[in-house]
């Protein structure tokens, strides 16, 4: 089968089977690039049956970019609350303000303004771009690039992915006539639920009958992951978590050491030194504010 014809009858199959088993998802086919914002930073490296109750409360709280901008960080953190990794909540709000500022409060539609904002990369700029304007782009994320590596090249490991350039142009050249947006949700849809990372269901697939790797690839556990940092088992982002939600419910401010007693007081060792470290982490990101000198009963620590 000559590679474009084989392309052609692929995207044909999996457009097929998105029109029957495509998830209703509440930021799919608009067109409102604030919320098509929302969802794709909410997305990421969170589940989407969390986004589909967070979603609805934020929009809710802040229904429109204008009104984001104009909250105080704070609130707009508080209002990430079950999300994680609270950084995106200060990215996005940072991003508001900018688009506020410098685009006169209307998102931009070009890849290159896009890309100057706070937070954004290529994937969110071309899943805006091809969402909320049409545009004839790839969307490449995780399982993206998890699905075309084994369907037009040979893995042998279910962890086992081509390099990003090599994705983007398969994407790019897969991408139907005037059927990109759709393309590019069903690609998603087949990643999360089919072609998953540790146990694809090459029985259900809709399009097995053109994967090299079907046959090749070893299912079962990934990869090892890098370790993470640490205390007494813990990772240091789960601490820093626990810090900003013991502060998300303190309208002022609190004492590092009565923080460091609520949030580390069952660590075995000295720890002041390791939570310092972390607070001036938090800090540096934008998340909190350190005020005061001295010893730990001195400062005091609140939300940016």
């Amino acid at each position: 089968m000559r590679e474009n014809n084989r392309q052609r009858k692929f995207s044909n199959a999996l457009l097929q089977w998105y029109s029957r088993q495509g998830r209703i998802l509440p930021w799919r086919n608009i067109s409102d690039p604030y919320r098509i914002l929302v969802s794709e930073i909410m997305l990421q490296q969170t589940q989407v049956s969390r986004v589909l109750v967070k979603y609805p409360a934020f929009l809710r709280r802040f229904p429109t970019l204008r009104s984001l901008a104009r909250a105080r960080q704070r609130d707009v953190v508080v209002a990430w609350r079950g999300m994680g990794y609270n950084n995106r909540a200060v990215r996005l709000h940072k991003f508001a303000q900018e688009v506020m500022n410098a685009h006169k409060g209307r998102i931009p539609g070009a890849a290159e303004s896009l890309l100057s904002l706070p937070g954004i990369g290529r994937y969110t700029a071309h899943a805006i771009l091809s969402s909320a304007f049409g545009k004839h782009v790839p969307v490449v994320d995780v399982n993206v690039r998890r699905v075309l590596s084994r369907i037009f090249w040979r893995m042998r490991s279910a962890p086992e992915m081509r390099e990003d350039s090599e994705i983007w142009e398969c994407a790019r050249s897969l991408l139907p006539k005037a059927k990109a947006y759709t393309f590019n949700q069903a690609l998603m849809d087949l990643g999360a639920t089919i072609c998953t990372a540790r146990r694809p269901f090459c029985e259900s697939c809709p399009v097995a009958e053109f994967c090299m790797s079907r046959s090749t690839v070893h299912r079962g556990k990934l990869g090892l992951r890098k370790p993470e940092r640490s205390r007494d088992g813990i990772p240091n982002r789960i601490y820093r978590g626990r810090i900003v939600e013991e502060l998300r419910g303190e309208e002022g401010s609190l004492s590092v050491a009565v923080l460091h007693k609520r949030v580390g007081g069952h660590l075995r060792s000295n720890s002041s030194p390791w939570f310092e470290s972390l607070l001036v982490g938090l800090q540096k990101d934008g998340l909190i504010r350190i005020r005061g000198n001295g010893s730990a009963g001195g400062k005091r620590v609140s939300l940016a």
